[in-house]
């Protein structure tokens, strides 16, 4: 029992580790002031933004670093070059001194790569306190890394709201202290014994009323997280704030005292029967391994596994039915995955059509919505809210918290209504060109705020079903090297849309409608008006046409595999 009440103390810390380490989410409040300061161009900004994301290619080194050292070893050495990398910032910021261009950038570049190994570290807390309810927790820990910006936003209003540059001490700071309060139930990790079938059902309770919690914390942060009346009022809400990712602590205590009441007082009580919800059953880990070898088997021999032909009877129908239709067909059915759960080494993974066909569907969706976020700040100063920054800055994090949490649902209501996830990506893709046509069409502060919802829901919905995804089409055991190959779309797409952005603002800015204005001492070019982002939202917008096609395309050639597991599933529980 103490076993299992440390790994959901190890999970509430993995929630408090991604709440307060999405650094990269808050760019936007201090993006005008940094470029004012350093005296750069709009392209030249985007370089740094691109630094941050460039992190990410780095990815595999966290897990090197794993190789060597301890769990928390490695926590705190991402804190300290968080706190490296933001903190030279902030006092260049400050103009406590000066550096060139190339060092700043290099600085951007270490903050983003610490971001990255958080993440990793949160990855591998999951996968190894929750074997059988990983996508559960993984959607839940990677959801609070979209409340970052707001979160923030609160803590910078409660000691300054007129400063720019706190968002980059608080980067520096909050992340440090965080591994310092959440490296005591790491250090205790317990060593975890499979967990019988009513022990799954229970921690699928703790699930379900986490995720409630989770999205109370997000309501609260929407409504109160741009707040700026004064700094009394701030502290109290973010004391609020601090209050709800404090709770979640105590609802596994109250789900195990509810457990130990119904064995000791009620002995005859059946918590399987009055379960009215199955989240995870506890034999899909092993059906997983079961279809796995099976396939492997089929190239062997040929026996027929719950009813259906061979994979490799299949595959000879498939291709005498591909030689006799069109190139249409072909696009559909040629080299389709077969199976869930197959291991996808590196060479294999890069020559399969389905992974590009996600890779494309990642870049033009869930990419493009974060270089979205990066420009926030230089949108919002073009159509003149830049008094609203800090605002829009709260709805995208949040409503990215929200469409992270809407990453659970298919486990959620997977015992009543099943759609391969695949499918539910494609659903996700669809507000982005929605949001983009939108601000193409108007540049109203009621459309910008509507547009921006609409992005941040779409794109955390993305950031956090990707790594399930990526397990079930790719394998669970290669899911680290294969995401890391995956999200190499992120700083690619930061680079070429944010350089779109850019050059559209410049030449705007060239044509007569920029403005010269004074920001810190400093001047700084700037473009006022629709036209800076019109057509960047336009090919934003066809760019995310594109996406959405390949998730269609991608969920038609991985429905079958989906339905021939989930066809599995069910009838091993039937014959149970």
């Amino acid at each position: 029992m103490a076993g299992q009440s440390r790994k959901w103390m190890i999970l509430v810390a993995t929630i408090w580790v991604q709440a307060f380490t999405g650094t990269n989410f808050d760019f936007s409040a201090y993006s005008s002031a940094l470029k004012s300061v350093l005296g750069i161009s709009q392209v030249q900004l985007n370089y740094l933004a691109v630094a941050s994301d460039l992190g990410k290619v780095f990815g595999w080194s966290s897990g090197l670093a794993l190789m060597y050292f301890p769990l928390w070893v490695v926590l705190f050495m991402a804190a300290f070059m968080g706190l490296l990398g933001y903190g030279v910032q902030w006092l260049l910021i400050r103009n406590i001194f000066t550096l060139p261009y190339f060092l700043v950038f290099l600085l951007c570049l270490l903050a983003g790569c610490s971001i990255c190994w958080f993440n990793t570290v949160c990855f591998i807390l999951c996968n190894q306190n929750f074997p059988a309810n990983r996508p559960l927790a993984i959607s839940l820990t990677v959801s609070f890394n979209g409340v970052s910006a707001a979160l923030y936003t609160l803590a910078a209003n409660a000691i300054d709201p007129s400063s720019d540059s706190l968002y980059l001490l608080l980067n520096a700071l909050i992340p440090l202290l965080t591994s310092i309060a959440s490296v005591v139930p790491i250090l205790r990790q317990p060593s975890l014994d499979p967990l019988p079938p009513h022990a799954v059902r229970r921690d699928s309770l703790i699930f379900l009323l986490l995720n409630f919690l989770a999205v109370i914390t997000g309501i609260y942060l929407l409504l109160f997280g741009s707040t700026t009346s004064d700094k009394t009022t701030a502290r109290l809400l973010f004391t609020g704030a601090l209050s709800l990712l404090i709770l979640p602590l105590f609802i596994p205590g109250v789900v195990y005292a509810k457990d130990w009441f119904h064995r000791t007082i009620h002995s005859s009580f059946r918590l399987e029967e009055a379960s009215g919800f199955i989240l995870v059953d506890a034999d899909d880990l092993e059906l997983h391994k079961e279809l796995v070898l099976s396939r492997h088997a089929s190239s062997i021999i040929s026996p027929i596994v719950n009813g259906s032909l061979t994979d490799q009877l299949l595959s000879t129908q498939k291709a005498g039915e591909i030689d006799r239709q069109g190139c249409c067909k072909r696009l559909f059915v040629k080299d389709q995955l077969a199976m869930l759960g197959e291991e996808h080494p590196a060479g294999m993974l890069v020559r399969r059509f389905d992974f590009w066909l996600y890779y494309v569907a990642y870049f033009c969706g869930g990419t493009i919505g974060l270089v979205y976020s990066n420009n926030l700040g230089q949108i919002a100063q073009s159509l003149g809210q830049s008094s609203n920054t800090t605002t829009l800055l709260t709805l995208y994090s949040s409503f990215s918290f929200f469409g992270r949490l809407l990453s659970a649902v298919p486990d959620f209501i997977r015992g009543k209504f099943y759609f391969a996830r695949t499918g539910w990506l494609t659903v996700a893709l669809l507000p982005t060109p929605i949001a983009f046509f939108l601000l193409a069409s108007s540049g109203s502060g009621l459309a910008l705020h509507a547009g921006t919802g609409l992005v941040g829901l779409s794109s955390g919905f993305i950031f956090a079903a990707a790594v399930s995804i990526t397990s079930e089409l790719f394998g669970p055991n290669s899911v680290g090297v294969n995401h890391n190959i995956l999200i190499t779309n992120i700083p690619i797409g930061s680079l070429v849309y944010g350089y779109l952005a850019a050059v559209v603002y410049d030449a705007n800015i060239s044509s007569g409608l920029g403005n010269i204005t004074n920001i810190m001492s400093e001047s700084s070019e700037v473009c006022m008006g629709r036209k800076c982002y019109l057509v960047t939202f336009v090919w934003w917008g066809c760019i995310s046409v594109v996406g959405l096609a390949c998730s269609v395309l991608l969920f038609f050639r991985t429905r079958h595999a989906y339905d021939h597991f989930e066809e599995n599933r069910r009838s091993t529980q039937v014959y149970e």
